[in-house]
């Protein structure tokens, strides 16, 4: 199928497109978490469970990661929050290196430390370990470090009282400004937006 093998590359190494397209359009939860939709018509990438009106498949691509969706120029939905997915386990197993840096990521371990220091806890090269996180995960290491902030932030913002400013230092900005800029670049609205809305 055309549809299929012209957005294969973007899907977890035991997927296909098909596979993703049929789960998408039935909400199986049993997919909740192996892959996002992106929607090409809205520029809007949703978890397989979202509760929107599915989109028509020849619109449709899928990525294994929501950070591989964001490096396409998606924005995540606010109805099925694709930062509330399970871990995606996808990939687990095909590289153990790659596995072990998620991780890593997931411990905040690039909010204190560099690429070039992720690369050498892991025992590869930072070329090399850029190669493995695009084969397996879609995007980059610092993209994907770069996800999880906002994807905390957001959490952090929906669950607690804590202030913006609070929140920006909590998930690993740097700077209340690079939180503010992360948040426009990929909801394309300030934080504070989505606190008002509470």
């Amino acid at each position: 199928m055309a549809t299929g093998s012209a957005h294969r590359q973007t899907l977890p190494p035991h997927l296909d497109w098909e596979t993703c397209d049929r789960a998408r359009l039935a909400r199986a939860r049993a997919f909740d978490g192996l892959f996002f939709s992106g929607v090409r018509s809205t520029r809007i990438y949703c978890r397989p469970v979202c509760p929107v009106r599915p989109a028509r498949s020849e619109n449709v691509t899928f990525y294994a990661t929501a950070a591989a969706a964001e490096r396409a120029g998606f924005r995540p939905c606010l109805r099925c929050r694709p930062e509330t997915a399970p871990g995606s386990p996808a990939w687990m197993g095909t590289a153990t290196t790659v596995a072990r840096g998620m991780r890593l990521i997931n411990d905040a371990f690039l909010d204190r430390a560099s690429m070039k220091d992720l690369a050498e806890v892991l025992g590869v090269g930072p070329r090399h370990l850029l190669r493995l996180f695009m084969r397996h995960a879609g995007a980059s290491p610092s993209e994907i470090a770069a996800t999880r902030r906002v994807q905390e932030a957001k959490r952090l913002i929906d669950q607690t009282s804590m202030t913006l400013a609070e929140i920006a230092f909590a998930a690993g900005f740097g700077s209340v400004r690079r939180f503010n800029d992360a948040f426009v670049a990929t909801y394309k609205r300030p934080p504070s937006s989505f606190r008002r809305s509470h």
